[in-house]
């Protein structure tokens, strides 16, 4: 690796609802315009993945979420940098999502994420999401 290579570390909140998962399309002046993500961002030096996570859903969405578990880690090379992306099952426990940072959000069943034009770092977290969906159906 070179050293002009940047890593991030980021979280992603697969925010879920009985059986349909929190989508949310990022802003056109974003990197990445346009792509879908499970909603997040960077984790700050003095936090833990979860805090970091807690703190982006309350600027990001300005709700609550309660933290479950890990659902994928994915380390993914993009132009601008490495990511290394962390998602975590979360459940809302107050508020409603709302839209500050991205341009739309959807609520939608595991087997449904695939419509969407995702970026490539929260596609492993998708595979997974829905191996675990089917598994309970």
């Amino acid at each position: 690796m070179s050293k002009n290579e940047k890593n991030i570390y980021v979280v992603g909140a697969v925010i879920t609802d009985g059986n349909k998962i929190l989508c949310a399309q990022r802003g056109m002046e974003k990197s990445l315009p346009g792509l879908w993500e499970f909603p997040g961002g960077k984790i700050e030096e003095t936090e833990t993945p979860q805090e970091a996570l807690q703190r982006e859903i309350q600027e990001e969405m300005h709700c609550h979420v309660e933290i479950g578990e890990q659902v994928e880690h994915t380390i993914y090379e993009y132009d601008f940098g490495i990511v290394h992306l962390t998602t975590f099952y979360c459940r809302l426990v107050r508020g409603t999502p709302v839209l500050t940072e991205h341009i739309a959000i959807e609520w939608l069943a595991a087997h449904d994420l695939e419509k969407l034009e995702w970026a490539p770092a929260d596609i492993p977290a998708i595979e997974k999401l829905k191996k675990t969906y089917q598994a309970q159906q």
